[in-house]
């Protein structure tokens, strides 16, 4: 999918008092997130769709949608999220998304490099091999006290605010 030029969506991150996410997309959608116990991230949004994120790798992450259709994202950094869809997030929600944004809109892709995409599909192996040499525990669960261009971190100081958190 490295042909044609991905349709950009912007989100701003909320926090909500019970540790679930709100998130709101520059195209009007809007999805509720909650972390599992597993460290997956549970998502429903207002349009009827609902699904699960897990993070295979610090850059890679799959979205199983509930009607089974499979996606997958790869973290470019400051806040940039290609999906295998042909959708690029950026989010807007913390110091990394807004720079990211600002940057790519001054000088575009060529002062902080050009996307990578992820890949459109993966074996069960090759999602296994992943989640086995990522170091992210429990295969992306999160908890480590990481931030930067990782789907382990839920949020906090210094997180580069990519899709999955």
């Amino acid at each position: 999918m490295t042909s044609k030029q991905p349709n950009e969506a912007t989100y701003i991150d909320e926090l909500l008092a019970d540790g679930t996410v709100y998130r709101r997309y520059s195209d009007g959608r809007q999805e509720w997130r909650s972390r599992t116990p597993g460290g997956e991230i549970q998502w429903h949004d207002d349009r009827g769709r609902s699904g699960t994120d897990v993070a295979l790798s610090r850059k890679i992450v799959k979205r199983t949608h509930a009607d089974g259709v499979v996606i997958y994202g790869r973290e470019n950094g400051f806040g940039r999220t290609m999906w295998s869809d042909g959708v690029l997030t950026v989010n807007k929600s913390r110091f990394g998304g807004r720079l990211g944004a600002a940057i790519t809109g001054i000088a575009g892709a060529a002062l902080i490099g050009a996307l990578v995409y992820p890949p459109d599909a993966l074996t069960p192996d090759q999602e296994a091999d992943l989640l086995a040499s990522s170091g992210v525990p429990g295969g992306g669960s999160g908890g480590d006290g990481s931030s930067g261009d990782s789907y382990s971190d839920w949020g906090g100081d210094g997180d580069d605010g990519g899709d999955f958190g």
